[in-house]
């Protein structure tokens, strides 16, 4: 939960580096939080309504986690793209979330590694 909230607390910050651990639990968290509000939205017969609201507040924390993600290994947020090319473009994304940051300093920032009381 720490990684969620950290996510959530960097709002619309782009800057720096995000860790492989700190952008998948957020994805983890993000996709049970949002299982949650479809299974209550279901047993209220709210139309998924609180999916929606959820999903409409998270959308900028998931852009900049991922963009700090991908400055976590030396890459440019606009590399989100990729996502756009078909089929190819998901594989792609996906493999390049799953690489290991550059270690030490980088382009984007000081390795979160290094940096003290981060895990």
């Amino acid at each position: 939960m720490r990684d969620y909230f950290s996510v959530i607390k960097k709002y619309a910050d782009s800057e720096g580096r995000a860790r492989r651990q700190e952008y998948w639990m957020f994805c983890l968290i993000n996709v049970l939080i949002s299982y949650l509000f479809l299974f209550i939205g279901e047993a209220i017969h709210d139309d998924y309504a609180l999916f929606a609201v959820y999903t409409s507040l998270t959308v900028i924390p998931s852009l900049m986690v991922t963009v700090r993600r991908l400055h976590d290994t030396n890459r440019s947020g606009w590399w989100m793209l990729v996502a756009f090319v078909p089929l190819i473009g998901a594989i792609i994304g996906i493999s390049v979330m799953m690489e290991d940051g550059t270690s030490g300093d980088n382009d984007y920032g000081t390795d979160p590694k290094a940096t003290p009381g981060s895990i």
